[in-house]
């Protein structure tokens, strides 16, 4: 009866772990397409509205969903305390924020060198940034969906199926 009910505990744990990571999978496209409307709304806020920075920040943090929009507040935060760059309040926010996001190496490159041009040019300039860190992200997210269709039944599968060896293994 105890081995039957640790098969089960082994078997409910591994597949919990093959779903975790076929959620991590799944996340990542949505979290993509998330940082796109943001930065499509930064670049409305910045061309149209002519908002400042920090509004134009807030504003977004209160349309996006979480973890984007903690960045986006954090972000304004650090813009309001005034005693920093806009590129070290943009590295700031990304670090405090990275690990809670499905992002990967390709989106923190891309996202370091906008911020590194943020707040330094005009509005027709910042407009160019903007639209060139969007072409990036797209094909960081065309990436992440060719992932998460090829491997994300594979890892759910996978973590059934080891808790199933690892079963074998063990009686």
């Amino acid at each position: 009866m105890i081995k039957l009910l640790g098969a089960v505990f082994i078997v409910l744990a591994t597949t919990w772990t093959g779903f975790e990571a076929a959620r991590h999978l799944s996340e990542r496209p949505r979290q993509l397409r998330q940082l796109k409307a943001a930065l499509q709304s930064l670049e409305a806020e910045i061309m149209y509205g002519h908002t400042p920075l920090k509004d134009a920040a807030e504003h977004i943090a209160s349309q996006t969903a979480k973890p984007l929009s903690w960045f986006f507040e954090r972000f304004a935060k650090r813009l309001t305390k005034g005693h920093t760059s806009v590129k070290t309040a943009w590295d700031d926010s990304l670090d405090q924020i990275w690990k809670l996001t499905a992002f990967k190496k390709g989106e923190l490159e891309v996202l370091r060198q906008f911020g590194e041009t943020l707040g330094q040019h005009d509005r027709v300039s910042q407009q160019k940034h903007i639209r060139l860190a969007l072409t990036h992200l797209e094909r960081e997210e065309a990436d992440a969906i060719d992932k998460q269709q090829r491997y994300e039944r594979m890892v759910k599968s996978l973590g059934f199926l080891s808790g199933l060896l690892l079963i074998i293994l063990l009686m």
